[in-house]
């Protein structure tokens, strides 16, 4: 029995994923994100425009004048939020694991084993699939929602991304031996040898190599 051993680690042995090169995103996946951002203040802009139309005295002008200074400040800020938080998300495919790093004030990096991933998934929403782009989304445990989520891909890249992990977490299996069955050929005792070999001929030729045959025939 091998005796057990609790060794310390030097932590400034273990690899470094900081020194792993992260591909950026698509461009096109900025038009993306600026459409929700934008979706979401069309919403805000209707809301308060609605409460105008029916109720101008909710607000004095001056305030009035306030909100519409402090969307369009919101939108500018949307803007170049988004082409920074851009600029900060990135992935890579090692081996053995999958890297995605996000965040511009603070900033998260996610990585997931191959071993770990029980499913994944390839998803288009409805911009992203009119600019050719979609996610891959890793799925390490039974819940409906996924554990890591790449965007910003493009199709054919993501296709490719889905089947290199679908290959690391299902690898192709080697030929698995053909189960083999025997019978007794001591039930043909009591047949001649031309009726056995009419019942052997009347099997198909598959079922012939599954079988081995023992005993003797009469």
């Amino acid at each position: 029995m091998n005796e057990f051993t609790n060794n310390p680690i030097d932590i400034a042995q273990l690899p470094k994923f900081e020194e792993v090169q992260l591909k950026g995103l698509h461009p096109k996946y900025i038009n993306v994100l600026l459409f929700n951002f934008f979706l979401l203040l069309i919403l805000v802009i209707v809301g308060f425009s609605a409460l105008f139309y029916f109720n101008q005295d909710a607000f004095s002008s001056a305030i009035w004048m306030a909100i519409l200074v402090g969307l369009v400040l919101i939108l500018v800020g949307l803007v170049v939020f988004t082409k920074f938080s851009f600029q900060k998300k990135g992935y890579a495919f090692r081996e053995h694991d999958a890297i995605y790093k996000s965040g511009l004030i603070s900033e998260t990096t996610t990585i997931i084993p191959f071993n770990r991933v029980q499913h994944v998934a390839l998803h288009q929403g409805f911009i992203s699939r009119k600019l050719g782009l979609a996610s891959i989304e890793l799925f390490t445990a039974g819940g409906s929602s996924s554990d890591l989520e790449i965007p910003g891909l493009l199709l054919a890249d993501a296709q490719l991304i889905k089947n290199l992990v679908s290959q690391k977490i299902n690898p192709p299996k080697q030929d698995e031996p053909i189960e083999i069955a025997s019978i007794d050929l001591s039930i043909f005792r009591n047949h001649n040898v031309n009726r056995f070999r009419g019942f052997w001929s009347c099997l198909p030729i598959p079922c012939r190599k599954r079988f081995v045959l023992c005993g003797q025939c009469c």
